[in-house]
């Protein structure tokens, strides 16, 4: 079973950047696509990027296209998102979850395995 873990949030100012990691344990994450989702209070969960087994696709939501960047080291089993020019629309949880066939494209309920999750507050 592949565990994942979230860090990386915290308080940071309008205009700001915060890096993302997820570290997997347990199973080797190469063998999944890693998504990163989000969800404010009160809203649904919003899946905001994706990236293969191998890295060599990515994709993401139109409310965080050209502002994230997904990347993966899978010899670290590492996943990052690094979101730079922050507004407060982006404070939320911010969640890592792995599903083993597709990507983007992957149902939300398809994927098998999710972080606990780690707090992004943006605040002036």
């Amino acid at each position: 079973q592949l565990q994942l873990v979230e860090s990386g949030g915290g308080l940071v100012q309008p205009g700001g950047s915060l890096r993302l990691s997820c570290v997997g344990s347990g199973y080797r994450m190469d063998y999944y696509a890693i998504g990163w989702f989000r969800q404010a209070p009160g809203k649904e969960r919003e899946r905001i990027s994706c990236i293969t087994t191998t890295g060599g696709d990515t994709a993401y939501a139109d409310s965080v296209k050209g502002r994230f960047t997904i990347s993966r080291d899978n010899a670290k089993n590492m996943v990052y998102l690094q979101m730079n020019s922050l507004k407060e629309e982006d404070t939320a949880v911010y969640y890592c979850a792995a599903v083993r066939r597709l990507c983007w494209a992957a149902p939300t309920g398809n994927y098998e395995y999710w972080g606990q999750g780690t707090q992004v507050t943006v605040s002036s």
